[in-house]
């Protein structure tokens, strides 16, 4: 007989243990667009994937972990304009930021009061002004203003997409999905049980939609993320695939041994430029319709500490990638580090709000209009204003 745990496991197996269940379909309103967000979880130091070579107080602020193109061997950053540079792990960005594909937005992040992970994230998921402003997140909210079919890559359904909306969870690169006897037997012992019954409606479609399992393990063995952008990718570029999808990166929680040319953090922004690409490449003729947005809860303090690495600061860097992207630029209403424009004296002051950067990408790319934004999707946010000229016309 089979028990509801074993009915959990097999929806787990689909792929669909999600919210409401949700059948991929082609959304009329967005057509071909497309939109990923990528969570870099753990607060990525954004002073040193785009260092600010051309401030005067630079060296002077980072001191030891400062990146000083004078020490000679191999520069430890590409310029990227008179003040900016990218971090030499991130070297093959360059192509797409030369293509007009990757906008970077400094000194960007979220007001927050503390520096603990979990209320900086919740701030950054729940779209609200305080954490736990909101028991939805802002990007489930979105979807409530422009209908599609969205889902988390991985097992589990971050604050981000959980709310009203259907979505689901599915992992591209896991495990073999459900046999369709499986799906015969699971549909005929809830058939009375509409939410259970729900969450199976989309399976049949969601069972081809993962890397076969022969190329999903070639994947992982060069890497867990790489894989996972690819399989995201591909699963994107269906016509019938979703529309929407967030992808979870963890492990940029540097306070020990971080580096500078090489080291922790150059090794976690390697694998990213890496996975985006492949990203890219996956998605084929779609990538011109698709918009990836990249941001993390927080940015790390100016100086490092005494482990080699940094702890938790304030503002960062955030990254916009895609065909229809405006790039080639850094978008910043820089605020210097001289000691006296640290925020708490220690910190790269935050100038741009983050929700100001993704009420743009909403408003341009899947057309959501300003009063949802200000007040459904970011409640109570009217004062911050969406940025523009994100995207081309």
């Amino acid at each position: 007989m089979t028990t509801r745990r074993q009915l959990l496991q097999g929806l787990a197996a689909v792929g669909l243990l999600g919210q409401h269940g949700l059948s991929f379909a082609a959304s009329p309103q967005l057509g071909e667009r497309r939109l990923i967000v990528v969570l870099l979880r753990g607060g990525m130091d954004g002073l040193a994937a785009v260092p600010p070579y051309g401030d005067p107080d630079y060296l002077r602020a980072r001191g030891e972990i400062a990146f000083d193109a004078s020490e000679g061997g191999d520069s430890p950053y590409s310029p990227l304009n008179d003040t900016f540079g990218l971090h030499s792990a991130l070297a093959p960005w360059l192509p797409l930021y030369s293509a007009g594909e990757l906008a970077i937005v400094h000194a960007a992040g979220l007001p927050l009061i503390g520096r603990s992970h979990f209320d900086a994230q919740d701030l950054l998921e729940c779209g609200a002004n305080t954490p736990k402003g909101a028991h939805s997140g802002w990007l489930n909210r979105a979807l409530g203003s422009a209908p599609c079919s969205a889902t988390a890559i991985g097992a589990a359904i971050p604050l981000l997409l959980q709310g009203p909306q259907a979505v689901t969870a599915l992992d591209p690169i896991g495990e073999a999905p459900a046999s369709e006897e499986l799906l015969e037997r699971l549909a005929g012992l809830y058939a009375a049980d509409p939410t259970l019954l729900h969450a199976l409606q989309g399976a049949d479609e969601a069972r081809g939609m993962g890397l076969p399992e022969g190329e999903a393990r070639k994947l992982k063995a060069k890497g867990v993320d790489r894989a996972r952008f690819i399989a995201t990718g591909s699963l994107l570029a269906k016509a019938e695939g979703p529309r929407v999808a967030v992808i979870e990166v963890g492990g940029w929680d540097t306070h020990a041994g971080q580096g500078v040319r090489k080291g922790r953090l150059a090794r976690q922004l390697s694998a990213l430029a890496d996975a985006t690409l492949g990203l890219r490449e996956a998605m084929g003729p779609v990538w011109s319709q698709t918009v990836v947005v990249m941001a993390t809860e927080f940015g790390r303090m100016v100086k490092g500490n005494g482990t080699g690495g940094t702890d938790h600061g304030t503002a960062g860097a955030a990254f916009v990638l895609g065909g229809p992207v405006k790039g080639g630029r850094v978008l910043a209403d820089w605020p210097g580090l001289s000691a006296s424009r640290l925020a708490d004296g220690r910190d790269l002051a935050l100038t741009t709000d983050l929700r100001a950067l993704f009420k743009g990408l909403l408003h341009e790319h899947l057309a959501i209009d300003r009063k949802a934004l200000d007040q459904q999707i970011f409640p109570d946010s009217a004062a911050i204003k969406p940025l523009t000229g994100l995207l081309r016309a």
